[in-house]
């Protein structure tokens, strides 16, 4: 199983572009709904854990998920997975770059792949918000951290603090039976 998840996790960064988030669905389609190694609640809390933790979000992703699955020896085999088709590929980019920049159909390439990043990494948020139960009661929430962080400029942590301050409280005046 261990060289199943090095050749999964190297296969899955070798052939996305865009970092982690464009790696979750992919990720989340083969854990969860093909090989059903792990439940969509399982697999938001370790995105969430992911995106929270310092480092490279795809690296993190791989650690826990590597872990979860098979301990220390998974989460070391997904990690080198994950991040070896990356190291190779910046090698070469690297190598290459100086003699490619001025060529106008590398700079048409890459015009047209960042408008598809941008689709690509939305996709899993709204797929996150589902798994996180967002719905019209609080929608609100990620709107209004989404708008500290970028427009006002708060610190992301400070805006995860506050909402785990403000579930906790909810928690204690809200019945559990309410909170479903």
């Amino acid at each position: 199983m261990n060289i199943n998840l090095f050749s999964t996790f190297f296969k899955i960064a070798l052939t996305n572009f865009g970092g982690g988030n464009t790696m979750t669905r992919e990720l989340e389609a083969l854990f969860v709904d093909r090989r059903k190694l792990l439940t969509k609640e399982e697999f938001a809390d370790l995105l969430v854990m992911a995106q929270t933790a310092p480092g490279v979000q795809a690296v993190n992703l791989s650690v826990f998920i590597g872990y979860k699955l098979k301990k220390v020896s998974g989460a070391v085999c997904s990690t080198l997975g994950v991040a070896l088709p990356s190291l190779l590929i910046i090698l070469l980019v690297t190598l290459l770059y100086n003699k490619l920049k001025d060529y106008a159909v590398v700079a048409s390439i890459f015009n047209g792949i960042r408008p598809a990043i941008v689709v690509i990494v939305a996709i899993p948020v709204f797929r996150l918000a589902d798994a996180a139960r967002i719905g019209w009661t609080n929608f609100w929430i990620p709107i209004a951290s989404a708008l500290l962080i970028y427009i006002i400029g708060v610190n992301p942590i400070y805006v995860l603090v506050a909402a785990g301050m403000g579930g906790y409280l909810y928690g204690l005046l809200v019945k559990p039976t309410e909170q479903e």
